[in-house]
């Protein structure tokens, strides 16, 4: 039987029509899991598929504040394991007195370099603790139970959804629509209906920018707030709402009525630094907390680093107060202290929080950032917090913060069956 020809072309061999031809494309690989599957899928042998899936993973991870010494020595280090790292000019004659690094590498690469790391004085065996913690948590969360007091959540297994509840007199999004105590709670139970995981209770405006006051935003006394939310809450608490109930406030004597009541979560817009008290009640009561980034102007450096240092600081205010870590979530905050391409760029940037290893709620609906955008009035809307919704899941948010629940129901769950598999 004759054998089946090869055809010459610019120097490639190709096979004749009725075999299989090359091909060539790239894959995303996120962790190693993800590598070691691919890997296996070729038909490598298993001892050689654990030894290759940290080769495939890489890592690029800015390390920032370091002096010229330990920018120095840590730059060698990574070099000597094959990876890359940037330095400031000034670091090589000591001229700079601080450096940002930017590590690059596989995970192959920064274990050997961590295994170094644990020899070195000048802190950096510190640092490569912190180093490990960051990589380890972009590996990926596994699903787990988060305890709400006397109810459960499910973080990670799909996206939850918290439904807004706001029984103020000036809401900007619903204009005190639920004030009413009789139609909130039947608001609570009609979102719980459509899908809603979480109710979240608010009883003061606040307005982008609470931190500090901004035009537009009156503050309201503790005894208002209580005032608005505890019918409200006591109500739905005897009513036995099947979900949790947050409390959206900034005030601990607020959080702790509120708790006492029944409620389940505390949703801190100013991340436990508002009030000195808060860490300490959200401990008390075992409760978990929602801590949103809310900075003061729009001026930045570096953006996420920032709001990523901004979280790093008010968990260890909470971890100080007894608060577990296990216990806190992470908002970035839109609309507060971010203009409109801030706020569109941590939102494209969503999936640089994965390195604190918490879950992450996002709250776009309705927004301005949306409203200036596509130029329209807070009621026609909808369509730009679906595509923020969705984008948001894309980069890892595990819960969203909406107004209109059964339409964001219906964009989590196809979102869903694309990310989360």
């Amino acid at each position: 039987m004759p054998k089946k020809k090869l055809t010459k072309l610019n120097d490639y061999q190709i096979t004749a029509p009725g075999l299989v031809s090359l091909e060539v494309r790239s894959l995303e690989i996120k962790n190693r899991a993800q590598a070691l599957a691919e890997i296996t899928g070729v038909g490598a042998d298993e001892q050689g598929c654990r030894l290759m899936a940290a080769k495939a993973v890489h890592r690029v991870l800015k390390v920032s504040g370091l002096t010229p010494v330990q920018a120095n020595i840590l730059k060698q280090e990574m070099l000597a394991k094959g990876g890359e790292a940037a330095v400031a000019r000034g670091v090589i004659d000591g001229s700079a007195e601080t450096s940002d690094v930017l590590l690059m590498g596989t995970l192959k690469q920064y274990d050997a370099l961590l295994a170094k790391l644990k020899m070195q004085p000048f802190g950096l065996a510190r640092l490569g603790e912190k180093i490990r913690e960051v990589l380890r948590n972009l590996e990926g969360r596994p699903v787990f139970r988060l305890p709400c007091r006397d109810k459960e959540l499910t973080i990670g297994e799909r996206t939850l959804v918290m439904g807004i509840l706001n029984v103020t007199p000036d809401s900007f999004s619903d204009g005190g629509l639920y004030y009413d105590p009789e139609r909130a709670c039947a608001r609570a139970w009609q979102m719980v209906e459509e899908g809603a995981d979480i109710i979240d209770l608010g009883g003061e405006s606040t307005r982008p920018g609470v931190v500090p006051p901004t035009p537009g935003y009156d503050p309201v006394a503790p005894q208002e707030e209580l005032r608005r939310i505890m019918p409200v809450l006591e109500k739905l608490i005897l009513q036995k709402l099947p979900v949790p109930i947050s409390i959206d406030t900034t005030k601990a004597v607020v959080a702790r009525r509120a708790l006492e009541a029944g409620a389940h979560i505390v949703n801190d817009q100013t991340a436990l630094r508002a009030d000195p008290e808060m860490a300490g009640v959200a401990a008390e009561y075992g409760a978990p907390v929602v801590l949103m980034h809310n900075q003061r102007g729009t001026e930045y450096r570096d953006m996420l680093g920032e709001i990523i240092q901004y979280f790093r600081e008010s968990m260890e205010i909470g971890e100080r107060a007894g608060l577990k870590r296990e216990k806190m979530i992470v908002d970035p905050g839109f609309g507060f202290g971010k203009t409109v391409a801030q706020n569109l760029e941590v939102l494209r940037r969503l999936g640089e929080l994965a390195c604190l290893g918490l879950p992450v709620l996002v709250g776009t609906s309705r927004k301005s950032m949306i409203g200036k955008t596509l130029n329209l009035p807070v009621n026609q809307r909808v369509e730009g917090t679906a595509a923020t919704v969705a984008l948001a899941i894309a980069g890892g948010a595990d819960i969203i913060r909406v107004h209109d629940v059964k339409e964001m129901v219906r964009v989590a769950r196809m979102t869903d069956a694309v990310v989360r598999r």
